[in-house]
């Protein structure tokens, strides 16, 4: 196991604990662990043996290898180079690599998003390129070159590109990310 990543894995049970709205007292007696040695993980004081990963996630009602994949890396530098240009593809492009907090993709054509989608956190549509239509609750939008649709959280929607020379990036805050009525309730 990567020493850097268990350091920082701390965040990643917190998170898990309070989405369950549970204490440290609870997630200790769950786990067999002491309090003490949980908030020492949870404020990156402590690096867990596997053994005690493994205690915590099934405590937390997951795996290790999902809080793992939960870690925020820190201080993350990543370029993401533009791929080969093919006119008229129908291509998606990751734009942010990996697991983090911002979740960006590039549509290249005449994708047609058309099941309805509703995302936990919040969202937002930009034309680079050509045009699209969205339907967003009940209201259809027709958005042009330049122009961005932004979707709170919840909001059901579907879009589709309306031509093979449009270019749409979309960009949400990723639904490992509590938003801000889970952590007022």
């Amino acid at each position: 196991m990567d020493e850097k990543v268990t350091l920082r894995v701390g965040p990643a049970v917190r998170r898990r604990r309070r989405a369950l709205e549970l204490t440290l007292a609870a997630v200790a007696e769950r786990s067999g662990l002491s309090v003490p040695f949980l908030s020492q993980v949870e404020n990156q004081r402590a690096r867990p043996s596997l053994r005690s990963l493994e205690a915590v996630a099934d405590a937390l009602e997951t795996t290790a290898v999902e809080l793992m994949d939960s870690v925020d890396p820190a201080h993350t530098v990543e370029v993401v180079r533009a791929g080969p240009e093919s006119p008229g593809a129908k291509e998606v492009r990751a734009l942010v690599p990996g697991h983090h907090q911002l979740e960006a993709l590039e549509f290249t054509g005449d994708h047609d998003e058309g099941r309805e989608q509703v995302h936990r956190n919040d969202e937002l549509l930009y034309v680079v390129e050509g045009s699209a239509e969205v339907e967003a609750e009940g209201r259809a939008h027709r958005l042009g070159k330049g122009d961005t649709l932004y979707l709170t959280g919840g909001v059901r929607h579907r879009w589709r590109a309306t031509g093979p020379d449009t270019r749409i990036l979309v960009i949400t805050v990723a639904d490992h990310v509590a938003n801000d009525a889970e952590t007022r309730d």
